[in-house]
């Protein structure tokens, strides 16, 4: 992530090719945003500070823990609204994106873009969406982890605060058969960064349906159950005098720093203290 600094200012970008998506991470005090807008949405959340701005012809703020959206194409401006400045995340969504994962939602059927009633939302569901969004792209966290996180921001934003709601249907219970192949696939790819796609197409279902009745079935989403066995098997090769780099590497985390904070987040401890435990008369 590309980092520039000019006195109090700061800002970091960086692009998640994969997903189309773009992001920044940025501290304000100084800049002012000249009036634009964007291709597709731009939707963030203000982490400190207040960022103001003027947008559909009324001047608006956001501050802590608000969320800002603006819809594509959509005129706005920006800069601080207190002498502190603000600090926000923000990502830059594709309308085609949104619109893949809303289809998806409604079984292949073409879904309306949402558009967003106000470009400051109060909902902390929404802001933390956002933020999970952001955070999972920026480390580079497993495929199916920002396929969930992408979901969940895009179906918050479009079912509860849209102009036309999205509404979700309640699929057919799909067999148990045909999540046990996911389950396996997923033990047989530990290493591999797959896609909800992927697991979709072994499923013969859509990605949202077959998360939702897999996290029903067996109690955690696709990505979280993924986690959970990539985790169980570091243990195994932890104990067996592995170094935790090699292990990161061999199971699909993006480098050890990223193994050791999903490991102490799971267990309290890290993979070397760990490993430091299970060596024969620890």
């Amino acid at each position: 992530m590309a980092r520039r600094v000019r006195d109090s200012d700061w800002a970091n970008y960086a692009a998640a090719n994969a997903f189309g998506v773009e992001l920044l991470y940025a501290h304000f005090e100084r800049h002012v945003y000249e009036r634009h807008s964007h291709e597709g949405y731009a939707i963030g959340v203000t982490e400190s500070g207040v960022q103001a701005f003027t947008c559909r012809g009324a001047a608006h703020a956001s501050a802590a823990g608000m969320v800002m959206a603006f819809n594509p194409d959509e005129a706005h401006d920006g800069h601080a609204g207190v002498p502190e400045g603000f600090t926000y995340r923000m990502l830059y969504l594709p309308a085609e994106t949104v619109r893949a994962v809303l289809a998806d939602v409604s079984d292949g059927r073409p879904a309306a873009l949402p558009f967003a009633r106000t470009p400051v939302i109060r909902d902390r569901v929404l802001a933390r969406a956002v933020c999970s969004l952001h955070e999972a792209l920026g480390s580079r966290a497993p495929r199916l982890e920002c396929d969930a996180r992408l979901r969940d921001a895009c179906l918050r934003l479009a079912t509860c605060h849209a102009d036309d709601r999205l509404t979700l249907r309640e699929a057919p219970r799909p067999s148990l058969a045909a999540l046990e192949r996911v389950r396996e696939f997923l033990h047989a790819s530990l290493a591999d960064d797959v896609s909800t796609d992927d697991l979709a197409a072994v499923a013969a279902m859509s990605r949202f349906h077959l998360c939702r009745s897999f996290a029903r079935t067996f109690g955690l989403p696709p990505h979280a159950y993924q986690l959970q066995l990539r985790l169980a098997e570091a243990k195994r090769q932890l104990a067996a005098g592995v170094p935790p780099a090699e292990v990161a590497a061999a199971i699909g985390f993006a480098d050890q720093s990223h193994l050791t904070k999903r490991f102490k987040g799971a267990f309290g401890i890290t993979p070397g203290q760990f490993a430091q435990a299970s060596r024969p008369g620890s």
